[in-house]
């Protein structure tokens, strides 16, 4: 061209309107030509409209960008919780939500009780867990201490029902066993649920109750812990904690020896004390070592037997003795005749204890039963003058 300057192919000329802003069309100068100016202003373009036009763009794409992901992250943190239910404190009605995920990449979200799900520090646990706003795990406020055989785990999860309480799902013997104790409290609260602020954080090892050093390792831990003792029949505790050893013995095809030949001496015949399951049911002797440390008034004895038959006056005492609100009735707890005792339910789910509870006893000879009777009747009175409460055992 005459003026000296090349001009691009019509696919690389820019539009007469961009963005809606009318541009006349102009030739692009090539590289070398950068330094020459425009003969006529009618021909440039209003630069500074294009960018501000873009620029508004710019940002309203973004807020649409940000409102799709807090939807997107809604729905992914619903998706990514894979860790057991927790409950929550936004409504009496709502018993459950989950506390922490696993592998989930969602920016924001919303947990079940509307609380925001949030990456950042206050949503990350130390082991890279994600867990809902203001939850955290906490030292329990109370400890179900025992006693073996006598309904531990039906009482756990049927507390687990209250919207107040946050579980430990396993029994984590800190304070008896060695190697476990020994690790530190940090290792014990890592152990625990994550919980909200307003939430009693409780866990259960039964075998704290017959172990010398719990008491003390507690008390020193925390001295106003309120403790929850559940018992039954001793004779049928006895019974019902060598049926377990012996159910594990079977499914192993291993032999096992009748209760009668472990229950009783078998020179003198009389009822053998060093036998572990008999050591188990003289509960004053264990009983006596917590009143060390603790004093009655933080100490619940549940009755066993009655929680397997009528299990909702036994659930109010322990609401009453936590200072719980009232919240679980008989809508929670439905009896299922063909396993022998009582199934939990709330809005969002049905559940039976699992089949190893309730195991059928093997047929014991009355004569033993009635032997071990007569020698735990003693030992059940001077029990039931420590607890300041009688039971109806034989």
């Amino acid at each position: 061209m005459s003026d000296g300057l090349t001009r691009m192919p019509p696919s690389r000329m820019l539009p007469s309107r961009v963005l809606g802003i009318p541009c006349p069309s102009v030739s692009l100068l090539p590289l070398e030509k950068k330094s020459s100016t425009l003969e006529s202003k009618s021909e440039t373009c209003n630069v500074m409209s294009v960018k501000k036009k873009a620029f508004f763009l710019t940002i309203l794409g973004s807020t649409f960008l940000i409102v799709l992901l807090g939807y997107m992250g809604h729905i992914g943190a619903s998706m990514c919780f894979t860790a057991e239910p927790r409950h929550t404190n936004s409504s009496p009605t709502s018993s459950a939500s989950t506390t922490r995920a696993v592998g989930c990449t969602t920016a924001h979200g919303r947990g079940s009780d509307g609380g925001a799900v949030i990456i950042n520090a206050e949503g990350w646990s130390e082991d890279g867990m994600l867990h809902l706003k203001r939850t955290k795990k906490r030292l329990p406020k109370a400890i179900i201490v025992g006693v073996r055989k006598a309904g531990t785990r039906a009482l756990l999860e049927m507390l687990n029902l209250h919207p107040k309480i946050a579980k430990a799902s396993s029994e984590v013997h800190y304070f008896d066993i060695v190697e476990n104790y020994e690790k530190g409290l940090d290792w014990y609260r890592h152990q625990m649920p994550y919980s909200y602020p307003d939430q009693i954080t409780i866990e259960k090892s039964p075998a704290y109750f017959i172990t010398e050093e719990t008491p003390q390792r507690i008390y020193q831990m925390n001295n106003t812990m309120k403790l929850l003792l559940i018992v039954r029949d001793p004779t049928e505790r006895a019974i019902s904690d060598y049926t377990q050893i012996y159910s594990h013995k079977q499914e192993k095809n291993k032999n096992y020896d009748r209760f009668e030949d472990l229950a009783l001496d078998p020179e003198t015949k009389e009822v053998n004390t060093h036998y572990k399951a008999i050591r188990t049911s003289v509960y004053h002797r264990h009983m006596a070592q917590w009143l060390k440390y603790f004093p009655l008034e933080q100490i619940c004895v549940v009755d066993g037997d009655k929680l397997v038959k009528d299990p909702l006056p036994e659930l109010q005492r322990v609401e009453t003795f936590l200072g719980l609100e009232r919240y679980l009735s008989n809508k929670n707890l439905y009896y299922n005749a063909s396993r022998g005792f009582y199934c939990l339910r709330n809005d969002t789910m049905n559940k039976c204890l699992s089949d190893s509870k309730g195991r059928q006893h093997p047929d014991v000879d009355p004569k033993v039963v009635a032997k071990l009777h007569h020698y735990f009747r003693q030992h059940n009175k001077m029990f039931y003058q420590m607890v300041q409460r009688e039971f109806d055992w034989p």
